[in-house]
C-alpha cells in the first residue's frame, strides 16, 4: 500500500499574510512632497473690489523666469543670487528715487508718520521653469522682506522681527508689507 502524504492545513495562511501586510503598512514610512507654505489673503468684500485699479509701472518690480531657468528682472538678465539685494533696494527705495516706487505717508504705531512704499513684486514664470528655480526665486524675494523687517526691528526696538511682540510686528509689517503677485505661468517658448 502506498504511503499517504501528510496534509498541510492552509487555513491560517490567510491570517498570517494579512498580519504581515498590516505589519509592513504600519512600519513603512512614506515620503511626501510639501508645497509652498503661504497664507493667502482673505477675499475682498464685493463692495470694495475695483476692477479699474491701475498700478504705475515704477511701483512694479517685474521678475520673469523662462523655461531655461534664466531670470529677467526689470528687463535685465540677472543671476538669482543677486535677486534679494535688488528686491530690497526696490522695496525700501531709501533715496526716494523717481525710478523706484512712490511713497505715501501713513501713521504707524511706534513710528509716527512714515512714508510707505507702494511697491508690488510681480513674479511670473514659464510653464517649463523648474520647480527648484521657482522656489529659489520665491525664497529670495521672501528673504528680502524678512531682512528689511529684521533691520527695521533692530534699529527701532533692538530685536529681530521674530522676537518682537505682535503689536510691534504689525507695525513693522505695515512699513514693509509683503506684496508678491504671482501670475499664471505662460508657455512662452513651447514645451521644455
Amino acid at each position: 500500500m502506498p504511503k499517504k502524504l501528510p496534509e498541510y492545513n492552509a487555513a491560517s495562511l490567510a491570517d498570517i499574510a494579512f498580519m504581515l501586510l498590516i505589519f509592513f503598512l504600519v512600519t513603512t514610512t512614506m515620503d511626501t512632497d510639501t508645497g509652498i507654505s503661504r497664507m493667502l489673503p482673505p477675499p475682498m468684500p464685493k463692495d470694495q473690489i475695483d476692477d479699474n485699479v491701475k498700478i504705475k509701472e515704477r511701483n512694479v518690480f517685474v521678475v520673469l523666469i523662462n523655461k531655461n531657468d534664466q531670470l529677467l528682472v526689470e528687463g535685465q538678465p540677472m543671476n538669482i543670487d543677486d535677486l534679494k539685494e535688488e528686491a530690497k533696494e526696490f522695496i525700501e527705495n531709501p533715496a526716494d528715487l523717481e525710478t523706484l516706487p512712490e511713497k505715501e505717508p501713513k501713521e504707524i504705531p511706534y513710528f509716527g508718520m512714515v512714508p510707505i512704499s507702494k511697491q508690488v513684486i510681480s513674479l511670473q514664470n514659464d510653464r517649463g521653469t523648474s520647480y527648484g528655480v521657482y522656489l529659489k526665486a520665491q525664497n529670495e524675494l521672501a528673504k528680502a522682506y524678512n531682512e528689511l523687517r529684521d533691520e527695521l526691528g533692530m534699529r527701532k526696538f533692538g530685536k529681530k522681527y521674530d522676537d518682537l511682540d505682535s503689536d510691534q510686528q504689525d507695525a513693522v509689517r505695515s512699513i514693509f508689507p509683503q506684496r508678491i503677485s504671482e501670475a499664471e505661468p505662460k508657455n512662452y517658448g513651447g514645451s521644455k
